[in-house]
């Protein structure tokens, strides 16, 4: 069976069909969403916080994502795969950017890169795209630019913000972005954005009216205990679980019950006389 392309995903949005996307980080992750029918992985900079422990996405380097997005491509054979450019690695000119969106295609094997951003990395998405590299845009809440937004906060509720969303997504679209993240952006504002647009719009937060959604892997598995997102629905609470046999084997280690003979390995003890 082929991967899904660039293609597949702007039909899905003509044909009416939503659009699930959610992260992956390594192989086993990779190869549970593929094996659910997801279309669409994000290998996101999220990792920085769900993966590495960090306090927000900004020290996420290009080694770090290179390192997740390779196992996630070894994982994933159909999905189409898409890499989170992080902090500082497309910012200072278009050809910063563009070699490190070719790092991420032909070192990773995505096939596709995500920037933050809208008008002001117009230009930059044209020289990727130019170059045979689809990029997803993202706009509303940009986790790389927490420090000026000073928070998770809703973006585009007031009448100039909700303007220069719109102004920002069409920027990208004509740039040659294939498809848009709208990350805390309202519904009604989202759902406008989403009509504007010929190409597919993925909500985080954003509400219902987008074409897509995409939700981080460790909040919607309940693997991620730090705190859970107002946008996020947690289909399961894995940490509990694991945890809870994390317990029992501690447990049975200290009495003495694991392991059994069923976990061991026997042999015939008469090559042991003598030694």
């Amino acid at each position: 069976m082929r991967r899904v392309s660039v293609c597949d995903i702007a039909n899905m949005k003509a044909k009416g069909e939503k659009i699930p996307m959610v992260t992956a980080y390594d192989y086993p992750t990779a190869r549970m969403a593929e094996a659910a029918g997801i279309p669409m992985l994000l290998v996101g900079d999220s990792l920085g916080m769900v993966v590495l422990g960090y306090d927000s996405t900004i020290p996420v380097t290009m080694e770090d994502m290179l390192h997740h997005v390779k196992a996630v491509a070894r994982g994933a054979r159909q999905s189409l795969i898409v890499g989170d450019l992080p902090f500082m690695t497309y910012h200072i000119d278009s050809s910063q950017a563009l070699t490190n969106a070719g790092r991420m295609i032909q070192e990773g094997g995505a096939q596709a890169v995500k920037l933050e951003g809208g008008k002001c990395v117009a230009e930059t998405v044209h020289r990727i795209v130019s170059c045979g590299i689809p990029v997803m845009g993202h706009l509303g809440l940009t986790p790389q630019s927490i420090n000026a937004f000073g928070g998770y906060k809703v973006q585009g509720r007031g009448r100039q913000q909700a303007e220069q969303l719109l102004r920002d997504a069409l920027a990208l679209e004509r740039a040659g972005a294939f498809s848009v993240v709208l990350e805390l952006v309202p519904t009604p504002l989202a759902r406008l954005v989403s009509q504007r647009l010929a190409i597919p719009t993925i909500g985080i937060g954003a509400g219902a009216g987008c074409d897509g959604q995409v939700q981080v892997l460790h909040d919607m598995l309940g693997l991620f205990t730090d705190f859970v997102p107002k946008h996020a629905k947690q289909y399961a609470q894995l940490a509990q679980t694991a945890q809870n046999a994390l317990a029992q084997y501690a447990k049975e280690v200290r009495e003495g019950a694991f392991p059994t003979s069923k976990e061991s390995f026997n042999m015939d003890e008469a090559a042991l006389e003598g030694l």
